[in-house]
């Protein structure tokens, strides 16, 4: 859904996005503690490249091991504590083994791998959790509350209780979920539903915490608190649907445990068994510290990163950015996609779709008026007619005496004449005398048939009788049919359409992009309940959407994906990757990218498990010379590394965009 400007205002902080992530990131001590693992790595490498003492490169090397090292060490020794094994700790051994033969660059590149994967982790992890309660400020932090004596108290919202009453004035958030009891007002609650028009309140009807009153006064009463209002339980269903998602992992974390307890168990056998035989302690110790090198996982974990970082890149130079190598991988799982209505597979704001003159009215004739009146107001209705006249090249003429009326509509003098411009509700005011009754007729029929097919009607009056009907619908991105299309063949399941508009919209947009199966009129908690039921079907959902109120069902979804332009913070905070252009053709395009890295991982995997199978059996049955144990290694991480990286050609995103692979 989108939001409006007033509630993006609200939700944009004002510290520089560049200085802001960089804070972010130097916070963690993940990521202080790799970057000076990097750092002392590489000043490691340039003074043994150029011949400086050994004694130099030696302790630099050593201090990356200490900088990168010592938090993995660390909880490893925790996870031993759990009687649990990782690969973090069989690194450490592994790179303290390197450096006891001589081989501390080898030792210190696998430091440098881990800790940086590690600090990536970190800040994925952190960036998740960010934010989430900050959409709590999307409703005010005082309310005006009306003493049974009729006195104005401003008061805190936590501190109203159900059955207070309220009073909400144009243009403020109202501060609690309560029902109208007096007044009349259009209320933005986009934030809520995502409905792209403001909605009419009037007594009875319902409104919701931290959506935006238009321009009338509404008198309400309070009838939840605040922990309880729906923009509340939108917090906590963001938070326990992320909470509650299953950890997500690399495939080779998948085999963590049976792999290193199987190099540690094998490389103590290769050490204390010939020992208890008589061996040469040197010769044995040799012998065990070349099978933990060469069984070492660099090659595996090389195998699995670069094909996911180049994807990851690749989509992020053609607008896509992807959040971690676990969501990358995850693309691939995909089986059905669910797309919001509003905002997502629509621009988000309304146009005028068609001109239905009544009478001797022209179509040209009636937009002219209908401009004039709208002129001077702010409604997102104004926007939409006054753009479709300048589309036309329609001179817009001079309003005078204008007025608005919430839930009813404007109306202003044109040309000399009163006009009229607002709600189907017009018609039961037609007042000029003699009014030919037929044009009365022929605008409920137009305004009929244009409700069924999912537009707004908006109704002109011209001299207090009806000139004509403008149909207004939200503007459908080009690409969308496109991508239905797509991702029906990519997937092999049309996609789904979730969304809290009214289903006549809903319906319409449907038929447009080729979606059959809809579900309209969903709360966010409702739309969580949904996703939650496709996953019951044994689907990997995809769900795309860009609202406050979708990010409850982002979290939940297999994977979410933001759109980036008019997406609200929350949502891009919960989401998984976001289309930074909000193009939705470059969906299947990363779905198909996606897949295809996961093709060279397994063929990494093969030749990594070749070369580590091979040097194994050498060391194990023969004698491998350890200086050609380190070469067939550093070869084979070499080997996996150039082969992931070949997805940072250009060519590999055409490719995806066919649906092909090399």
């Amino acid at each position: 859904m989108t939001t409006t400007a007033a509630h993006r205002a609200a939700l944009t902080p004002t510290t520089p996005a560049p200085r802001r992530l960089a804070g972010r990131l130097w916070a963690l001590t993940e990521v202080r503690w790799a970057a000076a693992a990097t750092v002392l790595f590489a000043a490691g490498a340039a003074a043994q490249v150029l011949d400086a003492p050994p004694p130099l490169w030696w302790t630099l090397y050593l201090a990356c091991y200490a900088a990168g090292g010592w938090e993995p060490a660390l909880a490893g020794l925790r996870a031993l504590r759990e009687r649990t094994l990782d690969v973090d700790l069989l690194m450490i051994v592994a790179a303290l083994g390197a450096a006891g033969i001589g081989q501390v660059f080898d030792g210190a590149l696998l430091i440098v791998i881990f800790a940086t994967s590690g600090a990536l982790e970190a800040f994925a992890t952190a960036r998740t959790a960010d934010n989430v309660r900050a959409l709590l400020d999307l409703a005010p932090e005082q309310a005006i509350r009306l003493d049974a004596d009729g006195t104005e108290t401003a008061v805190h919202v936590t501190e109203l209780r159900v059955g207070d009453v309220i009073r909400v004035r144009p243009g403020e958030r109202i501060g609690a979920d309560a029902v109208v009891v007096d007044g009349a007002s259009e209320v933005d609650q986009a934030t809520i539903t995502g409905e792209p028009l403001p909605v009419v309140k009037i007594a009875g009807d319902e409104v919701f915490a931290g959506t935006l009153n238009g321009t009338g006064a509404l008198v309400a009463r309070v009838h939840r608190e605040a922990g309880e209002s729906v923009i509340a339980r939108i917090v906590a269903l963001v938070e326990q649907a992320s909470a509650t998602k299953a950890k997500t992992q690399l495939f080779i974390e998948k085999v963590e445990q049976r792999y290193s307890i199987g190099v540690v168990v094998a490389t103590l056998a290769l050490f204390a068994i010939p020992l208890a035989f008589g061996a040469d302690l040197q010769s044995t110790l040799l012998r065990a510290m070349t099978f933990m090198i060469v069984a070492s996982p660099c090659a595996v974990v090389l195998a699995t990163m670069p094909p996911l970082l180049s994807a990851i890149a690749l989509a992020g130079r053609h607008g896509v950015l992807v959040k971690s190598a676990v969501v990358m991988e995850r693309l691939a799982d995909t089986t059905l996609v669910a797309f919001d209505k509003t905002g997502t597979l629509t621009e988000g704001h309304p146009r005028v779709a068609e001109l239905h003159p009544v009478g001797k009215a022209s179509a040209k004739e009636l937009l002219r008026l209908a401009a004039g009146a709208e002129h001077p107001s702010e409604h997102p209705v104004a926007a939409a007619v006054l753009a479709a006249a300048r589309d036309l090249g329609l001179p817009v003429p001079a309003a005078a005496d204008f007025s608005s009326t919430p839930g009813r509509g404007v109306s202003a003098i044109v040309d000399g004449r009163p006009v009229a411009v607002g709600s189907p509700a017009l018609l039961d005011e037609v007042s000029r005398p003699g009014a030919n009754t037929d044009d009365v007729a022929q605008a409920r029929a137009v305004v009929d048939a244009a409700q069924a097919a999912g537009h707004t009607a908006v109704v002109v009056l011209v001299d207090g009788a009806p000139v004509g009907v403008l149909a207004l619908a939200d503007s459908v991105r080009p690409a969308t049919a496109g991508t239905v299309t797509a991702l029906t063949n990519l997937t092999g399941t049309t996609p789904v359409l979730l969304t809290g508009d009214n289903p006549g919209a809903a319906g319409h947009l449907a038929a447009e992009a080729g979606i059959s199966d809809v579900r309209a009129g969903l709360l966010p908690a409702e739309k969580v309940e949904q996703v939650r039921a496709l996953q019951a079907g044994g689907r990997r959902v995809l769900l795309v959407g860009d609202g406050v109120n979708d990010a409850p069902a982002l979290a939940a979804a297999d994977l979410g994906v933001a759109m980036g332009r008019g997406g609200s913070d929350l949502a891009l905070q919960a989401a998984d990757a976001v289309l930074v252009r909000d193009d939705l053709a470059t969906l299947p395009a990363v779905i198909a990218l996606s897949r295809r890295a996961r093709r060279l991982v397994q063929a990494n995997l093969a030749i990594a498990a070749t070369f580590i199978t091979v040097l194994v059996a050498w060391d194990l049955f023969g004698q491998l010379p350890l200086p050609l144990g380190v070469a067939g290694h550093e070869g084979s991480t070499v080997i996996v590394g150039l082969n992931g990286l070949r997805l940072l050609a250009t060519g590999a995103w055409r490719q995806a965009q066919a649906g092909q692979a090399s």
